[in-house]
Protein backbone atom coordinates (compact mmCIF):
# COMPACT_ATOMS: atom_id res chain seq x y z
CA UNK A 1 0.00 0.00 0.00
CA UNK A 2 1.03 3.42 -1.02
CA UNK A 3 2.50 5.43 1.77
CA UNK A 4 0.92 8.82 2.10
CA UNK A 5 1.36 11.94 3.46
CA UNK A 6 -1.45 14.04 5.37
CA UNK A 7 -2.65 16.13 2.56
CA UNK A 8 -2.72 13.33 0.18
CA UNK A 9 -4.51 10.93 3.07
CA UNK A 10 -7.37 13.39 3.39
CA UNK A 11 -8.01 14.00 -0.19
CA UNK A 12 -7.63 10.80 -1.07
CA UNK A 13 -10.57 10.08 1.76
CA UNK A 14 -12.75 12.82 0.27
CA UNK A 15 -12.40 11.82 -3.43
CA UNK A 16 -13.48 8.29 -2.55
CA UNK A 17 -9.87 6.65 -3.52
CA UNK A 18 -7.48 4.63 -1.84
CA UNK A 19 -4.36 7.19 -2.82
CA UNK A 20 -4.13 9.89 -4.79
CA UNK A 21 -0.09 10.90 -5.90
CA UNK A 22 0.96 15.08 -6.31
CA UNK A 23 -0.35 16.82 -9.69
CA UNK A 24 -3.61 14.49 -9.90
CA UNK A 25 -6.30 16.47 -9.92
CA UNK A 26 -9.57 15.24 -7.46
CA UNK A 27 -13.13 16.22 -7.02
CA UNK A 28 -13.56 15.79 -3.35
CA UNK A 29 -16.60 16.38 -0.71
CA UNK A 30 -16.17 19.69 1.36
CA UNK A 31 -16.96 19.36 5.10
CA UNK A 32 -16.40 23.28 6.37
CA UNK A 33 -16.70 26.32 3.80
CA UNK A 34 -16.29 29.67 4.78
CA UNK A 35 -16.63 33.40 3.36
CA UNK A 36 -16.41 36.71 5.32
CA UNK A 37 -17.92 39.86 4.86
CA UNK A 38 -15.40 40.75 2.35
CA UNK A 39 -16.04 38.00 -0.09
CA UNK A 40 -19.48 36.41 1.03
CA UNK A 41 -21.24 38.97 -0.91
CA UNK A 42 -19.27 38.06 -4.22
CA UNK A 43 -19.86 33.92 -3.19
CA UNK A 44 -23.70 34.80 -2.35
CA UNK A 45 -23.99 35.81 -5.90
CA UNK A 46 -22.59 33.22 -7.48
CA UNK A 47 -24.65 31.03 -5.74
CA UNK A 48 -27.72 32.68 -6.82
CA UNK A 49 -25.89 32.73 -10.54
CA UNK A 50 -26.18 29.07 -10.54
CA UNK A 51 -29.76 28.70 -8.89
CA UNK A 52 -29.64 27.24 -5.74
CA UNK A 53 -31.44 28.33 -3.11
CA UNK A 54 -30.10 26.44 0.23
CA UNK A 55 -26.03 25.10 0.50
CA UNK A 56 -25.14 21.32 0.54
CA UNK A 57 -21.70 21.96 2.07
CA UNK A 58 -22.06 20.39 5.42
CA UNK A 59 -20.73 23.09 7.64
CA UNK A 60 -21.10 26.64 5.15
CA UNK A 61 -20.78 29.92 7.64
CA UNK A 62 -20.19 33.62 6.50
CA UNK A 63 -18.39 35.57 9.33
CA UNK A 64 -18.58 39.29 9.58
CA UNK A 65 -15.12 39.77 10.72
CA UNK A 66 -13.17 42.34 8.53
CA UNK A 67 -15.49 45.52 9.24
CA UNK A 68 -16.99 44.65 13.01
CA UNK A 69 -18.65 46.73 13.09
CA UNK A 70 -19.39 48.13 10.14
CA UNK A 71 -17.56 51.54 9.61
CA UNK A 72 -18.73 52.88 6.42
CA UNK A 73 -22.42 52.24 4.42
CA UNK A 74 -21.48 50.05 1.61
CA UNK A 75 -19.83 47.48 4.36
CA UNK A 76 -22.62 47.92 6.09
CA UNK A 77 -24.85 47.33 3.09
CA UNK A 78 -22.62 43.73 2.12
CA UNK A 79 -22.93 42.88 5.68
CA UNK A 80 -26.80 43.24 5.29
CA UNK A 81 -26.81 41.28 2.21
CA UNK A 82 -24.65 38.28 4.39
CA UNK A 83 -27.36 38.11 7.10
CA UNK A 84 -30.44 37.72 4.46
CA UNK A 85 -28.58 34.65 2.87
CA UNK A 86 -27.52 33.25 6.12
CA UNK A 87 -31.58 33.58 7.29
CA UNK A 88 -32.60 31.93 3.82
CA UNK A 89 -30.43 29.54 2.79
CA UNK A 90 -29.34 27.34 5.78
CA UNK A 91 -26.12 28.82 6.14
CA UNK A 92 -24.71 29.74 9.32
CA UNK A 93 -24.15 33.29 10.64
CA UNK A 94 -21.19 34.53 12.90
CA UNK A 95 -22.20 38.16 13.32
CA UNK A 96 -20.08 41.11 14.65
CA UNK A 97 -19.10 40.30 18.18
CA UNK A 98 -17.92 36.78 17.45
CA UNK A 99 -14.67 37.12 15.83
CA UNK A 100 -12.12 36.57 13.41
CA UNK A 101 -13.26 34.19 10.90
CA UNK A 102 -9.93 31.39 11.18
CA UNK A 103 -10.43 31.55 15.15
CA UNK A 104 -13.99 30.33 14.65
CA UNK A 105 -13.33 27.59 12.38
CA UNK A 106 -10.76 26.19 14.94
CA UNK A 107 -12.63 26.98 18.28
CA UNK A 108 -16.41 25.44 16.56
CA UNK A 109 -15.96 23.88 13.38
CA UNK A 110 -13.29 22.38 11.71
CA UNK A 111 -12.08 18.69 12.76
CA UNK A 112 -8.90 16.47 12.23
CA UNK A 113 -9.47 14.96 8.48
CA UNK A 114 -11.68 17.43 7.44
CA UNK A 115 -11.67 19.43 4.30
CA UNK A 116 -11.92 22.98 4.73
CA UNK A 117 -11.95 25.44 1.81
CA UNK A 118 -12.10 29.16 2.70
CA UNK A 119 -12.68 32.84 0.40
CA UNK A 120 -9.87 33.72 2.87
CA UNK A 121 -5.92 32.93 1.67
CA UNK A 122 -5.38 31.97 5.80
CA UNK A 123 -8.39 29.50 6.12
CA UNK A 124 -4.92 27.25 6.19
CA UNK A 125 -4.97 27.74 9.80
CA UNK A 126 -7.35 25.01 10.55
CA UNK A 127 -4.76 22.53 9.29
CA UNK A 128 -3.43 22.87 12.38
CA UNK A 129 -5.93 20.51 13.87
CA UNK A 130 -5.01 17.96 11.52
CA UNK A 131 -7.47 18.95 8.31
CA UNK A 132 -6.41 20.14 4.88
CA UNK A 133 -7.80 23.79 4.70
CA UNK A 134 -7.50 25.95 2.04
CA UNK A 135 -7.87 29.57 1.07
CA UNK A 136 -10.17 29.71 -2.80
CA UNK A 137 -11.19 32.79 -4.95
CA UNK A 138 -15.43 33.78 -4.16
CA UNK A 139 -16.23 31.66 -6.93
CA UNK A 140 -14.71 28.15 -6.47
CA UNK A 141 -15.92 28.33 -2.74
CA UNK A 142 -19.21 29.27 -4.16
CA UNK A 143 -19.11 26.25 -5.95
CA UNK A 144 -17.97 24.19 -3.00
CA UNK A 145 -21.02 25.79 -0.63
CA UNK A 146 -23.29 24.87 -3.11
CA UNK A 147 -22.44 21.48 -4.57
CA UNK A 148 -20.75 20.18 -2.04
CA UNK A 149 -17.73 19.03 -3.56
CA UNK A 150 -14.78 21.54 -5.33
CA UNK A 151 -11.74 20.07 -7.52
CA UNK A 152 -8.12 19.87 -6.03
CA UNK A 153 -4.38 19.43 -7.62
CA UNK A 154 -3.14 17.28 -5.50
CA UNK A 155 -0.16 19.22 -3.66
CA UNK A 156 3.85 18.03 -3.56
CA UNK A 157 4.40 18.21 0.16
CA UNK A 158 7.48 19.47 2.24
CA UNK A 159 8.23 18.24 5.50
CA UNK A 160 9.06 20.86 8.01
CA UNK A 161 11.05 18.82 10.82
CA UNK A 162 11.85 20.71 13.95
CA UNK A 163 13.47 19.46 16.83
CA UNK A 164 13.98 20.84 20.47
CA UNK A 165 11.85 23.47 22.22
CA UNK A 166 11.64 27.01 22.01
CA UNK A 167 13.33 29.02 24.60
CA UNK A 168 11.97 31.84 26.87
CA UNK A 169 11.20 34.99 25.22
CA UNK A 170 10.94 33.05 21.84
CA UNK A 171 7.15 32.28 19.88
CA UNK A 172 6.02 30.02 17.64
CA UNK A 173 5.66 33.12 15.42
CA UNK A 174 9.79 33.49 15.28
CA UNK A 175 9.94 30.10 13.80
CA UNK A 176 7.15 30.92 11.26
CA UNK A 177 9.26 33.54 10.36
CA UNK A 178 12.42 32.18 10.59
CA UNK A 179 11.04 29.64 7.85
CA UNK A 180 9.30 31.88 5.71
CA UNK A 181 12.70 33.90 5.68
CA UNK A 182 14.40 30.85 4.48
CA UNK A 183 12.44 29.92 1.77
CA UNK A 184 11.20 32.53 0.64
CA UNK A 185 7.27 34.15 0.05
CA UNK A 186 7.38 32.08 -2.91
CA UNK A 187 9.56 29.21 -2.46
CA UNK A 188 6.35 26.68 -1.39
CA UNK A 189 4.12 27.73 -4.31
CA UNK A 190 1.58 25.73 -4.33
CA UNK A 191 2.54 22.84 -1.85
CA UNK A 192 1.39 21.06 1.67
CA UNK A 193 3.73 22.40 4.15
CA UNK A 194 3.25 18.91 6.75
CA UNK A 195 5.05 19.95 10.47
CA UNK A 196 6.30 17.81 12.60
CA UNK A 197 9.27 16.37 14.94
CA UNK A 198 9.51 16.55 18.50
CA UNK A 199 9.30 20.31 18.42
CA UNK A 200 5.90 20.53 16.85
CA UNK A 201 5.25 17.57 19.38
CA UNK A 202 6.04 19.60 22.48
CA UNK A 203 4.04 22.86 20.77
CA UNK A 204 1.28 23.97 22.52
CA UNK A 205 -1.90 24.53 19.65
CA UNK A 206 -2.05 28.45 20.19
CA UNK A 207 1.67 27.92 18.59
CA UNK A 208 0.64 25.30 16.06
CA UNK A 209 -2.03 27.42 14.96
CA UNK A 210 0.36 30.25 13.89
CA UNK A 211 2.24 28.27 12.07
CA UNK A 212 -0.39 26.83 10.03
CA UNK A 213 -1.99 30.53 9.64
CA UNK A 214 1.43 31.46 7.65
CA UNK A 215 2.12 28.77 5.45
CA UNK A 216 0.57 30.52 2.75
CA UNK A 217 3.04 33.64 3.68
CA UNK A 218 5.54 31.24 1.89
CA UNK A 219 3.22 30.50 -1.33
CA UNK A 220 1.68 27.01 0.20
CA UNK A 221 -1.59 25.61 -0.37
CA UNK A 222 -1.96 23.94 3.37
CA UNK A 223 -0.60 23.81 6.48
CA UNK A 224 -1.05 20.60 8.44
CA UNK A 225 -0.31 19.10 11.75
CA UNK A 226 -0.53 15.64 12.87
CA UNK A 227 -3.76 15.45 15.07
CA UNK A 228 -2.65 13.92 18.57
CA UNK A 229 -3.19 14.59 22.29
CA UNK A 230 -2.47 18.46 22.13
CA UNK A 231 -5.70 18.40 19.45
CA UNK A 232 -7.57 16.56 21.57
CA UNK A 233 -6.86 18.54 24.15
CA UNK A 234 -7.72 22.03 22.77
CA UNK A 235 -11.03 20.00 20.80
CA UNK A 236 -12.24 19.23 24.77
CA UNK A 237 -11.36 22.71 25.99
CA UNK A 238 -14.02 23.90 23.12
CA UNK A 239 -16.67 21.03 23.92
CA UNK A 240 -15.91 19.06 20.62
CA UNK A 241 -13.84 15.94 21.79
CA UNK A 242 -15.99 13.64 20.24
CA UNK A 243 -14.58 15.37 17.16
CA UNK A 244 -11.29 13.87 17.85
CA UNK A 245 -9.14 11.50 15.84
CA UNK A 246 -5.57 10.38 15.73
CA UNK A 247 -4.07 11.38 12.77
CA UNK A 248 -0.73 11.48 10.87
CA UNK A 249 1.57 10.83 7.49
CA UNK A 250 2.02 7.14 7.02
CA UNK A 251 5.61 6.15 8.02
CA UNK A 252 7.45 6.10 5.06
CA UNK A 253 5.73 8.74 2.84
CA UNK A 254 8.04 10.38 0.40
CA UNK A 255 8.05 14.35 0.40
CA UNK A 256 9.48 16.76 -2.11
CA UNK A 257 11.60 18.29 0.15
CA UNK A 258 12.88 18.17 4.28
CA UNK A 259 13.73 21.52 5.78
CA UNK A 260 14.65 21.10 9.53
CA UNK A 261 15.15 23.61 11.88
CA UNK A 262 16.43 23.28 15.59
CA UNK A 263 13.97 25.08 17.89
CA UNK A 264 16.07 25.93 20.93
CA UNK A 265 18.51 28.66 18.12
CA UNK A 266 15.26 30.50 17.24
CA UNK A 267 15.95 33.94 17.89
CA UNK A 268 13.07 36.56 18.20
CA UNK A 269 12.79 37.62 14.47
CA UNK A 270 11.43 40.60 12.67
CA UNK A 271 9.56 40.78 8.57
CA UNK A 272 10.37 44.35 7.59
CA UNK A 273 8.84 45.98 4.94
CA UNK A 274 7.11 45.16 2.54
CA UNK A 275 7.46 41.57 2.17
CA UNK A 276 7.14 38.81 5.16
CA UNK A 277 10.05 37.29 3.68
CA UNK A 278 12.36 40.54 4.48
CA UNK A 279 13.19 39.13 8.30
CA UNK A 280 15.88 39.97 10.79
CA UNK A 281 16.38 39.70 14.46
CA UNK A 282 14.75 41.63 16.47
CA UNK A 283 18.14 42.60 18.12
CA UNK A 284 19.59 43.97 15.07
CA UNK A 285 16.45 46.70 14.74
CA UNK A 286 16.74 48.11 17.75
CA UNK A 287 16.42 52.09 17.42
CA UNK A 288 13.73 51.56 15.32
CA UNK A 289 10.90 53.71 16.38
CA UNK A 290 7.47 52.77 15.98
CA UNK A 291 4.73 54.47 16.03
CA UNK A 292 1.91 51.84 17.05
CA UNK A 293 1.61 48.39 17.97
CA UNK A 294 -1.19 46.14 17.01
CA UNK A 295 -1.11 42.67 19.04
CA UNK A 296 -4.05 40.50 17.84
CA UNK A 297 -5.42 39.45 14.60
CA UNK A 298 -6.26 35.68 13.10
CA UNK A 299 -2.30 34.75 13.80
CA UNK A 300 -1.62 35.85 17.55
CA UNK A 301 -5.04 36.62 18.77
CA UNK A 302 -5.30 33.83 20.79
CA UNK A 303 -5.26 33.92 24.67
CA UNK A 304 -1.87 32.25 24.80
CA UNK A 305 -0.99 35.18 22.83
CA UNK A 306 -2.69 37.78 25.23
CA UNK A 307 -0.91 35.97 28.15
CA UNK A 308 2.66 36.32 26.47
CA UNK A 309 2.12 40.49 25.46
CA UNK A 310 0.38 40.60 29.48
CA UNK A 311 3.48 39.51 31.01
CA UNK A 312 5.69 41.65 29.52
CA UNK A 313 3.50 45.02 30.52
CA UNK A 314 2.39 44.06 33.72
CA UNK A 315 3.76 47.10 35.35
CA UNK A 316 4.97 48.72 32.95
CA UNK A 317 3.64 51.77 30.67
CA UNK A 318 3.51 51.98 26.76
CA UNK A 319 6.24 54.99 25.16
CA UNK A 320 4.31 57.88 25.02
CA UNK A 321 4.76 58.51 21.03
CA UNK A 322 3.15 54.95 20.64
CA UNK A 323 -0.05 53.87 20.46
CA UNK A 324 -1.30 49.62 21.35
CA UNK A 325 -4.41 48.59 20.34
CA UNK A 326 -4.85 45.04 21.62
CA UNK A 327 -7.68 42.59 19.19
CA UNK A 328 -8.80 39.39 20.73
CA UNK A 329 -9.18 37.35 18.29
CA UNK A 330 -12.83 35.89 19.02
CA UNK A 331 -14.83 36.91 21.78
CA UNK A 332 -14.32 33.07 23.52
CA UNK A 333 -10.96 34.53 23.89
CA UNK A 334 -12.30 38.06 25.01
CA UNK A 335 -13.97 36.65 27.53
CA UNK A 336 -11.21 34.67 29.25
CA UNK A 337 -8.75 37.36 28.65
CA UNK A 338 -11.26 39.67 30.33
CA UNK A 339 -12.02 36.99 33.72
CA UNK A 340 -7.91 36.66 33.96
CA UNK A 341 -7.62 40.13 34.40
CA UNK A 342 -5.87 41.09 31.44
CA UNK A 343 -7.19 43.65 29.64
CA UNK A 344 -6.54 45.22 33.43
CA UNK A 345 -3.21 44.62 32.61
CA UNK A 346 -3.79 46.15 29.05
CA UNK A 347 -5.55 49.03 29.95
CA UNK A 348 -3.13 49.94 32.40
CA UNK A 349 -0.34 49.85 29.94
CA UNK A 350 -2.06 52.57 28.05
CA UNK A 351 -3.97 50.29 25.56
CA UNK A 352 -7.13 50.36 23.42
CA UNK A 353 -8.68 47.12 23.35
CA UNK A 354 -10.88 47.02 20.23
CA UNK A 355 -14.18 44.37 19.70
CA UNK A 356 -12.92 40.68 18.50
CA UNK A 357 -12.66 40.61 14.61
CA UNK A 358 -9.81 41.66 12.39
CA UNK A 359 -9.39 45.34 13.61
CA UNK A 360 -6.96 47.39 12.09
CA UNK A 361 -4.96 44.09 10.71
CA UNK A 362 -6.88 44.57 6.98
CA UNK A 363 -6.99 48.73 7.19
CA UNK A 364 -10.72 49.50 7.11
CA UNK A 365 -11.12 51.01 10.42
CA UNK A 366 -9.96 50.72 14.09
CA UNK A 367 -5.91 51.71 13.71
CA UNK A 368 -5.34 53.32 10.35
CA UNK A 369 -1.87 54.49 10.10
CA UNK A 370 -0.43 57.95 9.09
CA UNK A 371 1.29 59.30 6.43
CA UNK A 372 5.37 57.99 7.14
CA UNK A 373 4.03 56.10 10.44
CA UNK A 374 5.48 52.89 11.54
CA UNK A 375 3.60 50.17 13.37
CA UNK A 376 5.09 46.35 14.69
CA UNK A 377 2.30 44.30 14.29
CA UNK A 378 1.43 40.40 15.15
CA UNK A 379 -0.27 39.81 11.55
CA UNK A 380 0.65 38.09 8.89
CA UNK A 381 1.19 40.48 6.36
CA UNK A 382 3.24 43.60 5.78
CA UNK A 383 2.10 44.66 2.34
CA UNK A 384 2.05 48.10 0.95
CA UNK A 385 -0.89 49.60 2.41
CA UNK A 386 -1.99 46.53 4.18
CA UNK A 387 -3.00 48.51 7.37
CA UNK A 388 -4.75 51.24 5.13
CA UNK A 389 -1.93 53.77 4.18
CA UNK A 390 0.21 52.50 1.05
CA UNK A 391 2.32 55.44 2.62
CA UNK A 392 2.76 53.59 6.30
CA UNK A 393 5.50 50.81 7.06
CA UNK A 394 4.55 47.77 8.78
CA UNK A 395 6.96 45.17 10.67
CA UNK A 396 5.61 41.44 12.05
CA UNK A 397 6.48 40.11 15.35
CA UNK A 398 5.51 37.82 17.67
CA UNK A 399 3.29 39.06 21.31
CA UNK A 400 6.25 39.48 23.40
CA UNK A 401 7.84 41.43 20.39
CA UNK A 402 5.16 44.00 20.28
CA UNK A 403 4.85 44.43 23.69
CA UNK A 404 8.20 45.04 24.59
CA UNK A 405 8.32 47.51 21.50
CA UNK A 406 5.36 49.24 22.39
CA UNK A 407 7.30 49.45 25.51
CA UNK A 408 10.61 50.86 24.46
CA UNK A 409 8.86 52.53 21.82
CA UNK A 410 11.13 51.18 19.58
CA UNK A 411 11.79 47.62 18.18
CA UNK A 412 13.07 45.98 20.86
CA UNK A 413 14.04 42.04 21.32
CA UNK A 414 11.41 40.78 24.22
CA UNK A 415 14.44 38.81 25.71
CA UNK A 416 15.80 42.52 26.45
CA UNK A 417 12.76 42.89 29.16
CA UNK A 418 12.58 39.40 30.59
Amino acid sequence: MTALTLAAKILAAHAGLDAVVPGQIVVAAVDVAIAQDGTGPLAIQQIEELGAATVKAPTCVFFIDHAAPAPRSELANAQKTIRAFCASSGATLSDVEMGVCHQRVAESYARPGDLVIGADSHTCMAGALGAFATGMGSTDVAVGMASGQTWLRVPETFRIEVAGELRDGVEAKDLMLTLIGALGADGATYKALEFGGPGIDALPMPGRFTLSNMAVEAGAKAGLMPSDDATREFLAGQGREEAWRPLAADAGAAYERVVAFDAGAIVPMVARPHTVDNTAPAAELMGTRVDQVLIGTCTNGRLADLRSAARLLRGRRRASHTRLIVTPASQAVARAAAAEGLFDVFWDAGAVVTNPGCGACVGIHEGILADGEVCLSTANRNFHGRMGNPEASIYLGSPATAAATAVAGEITDPRELL
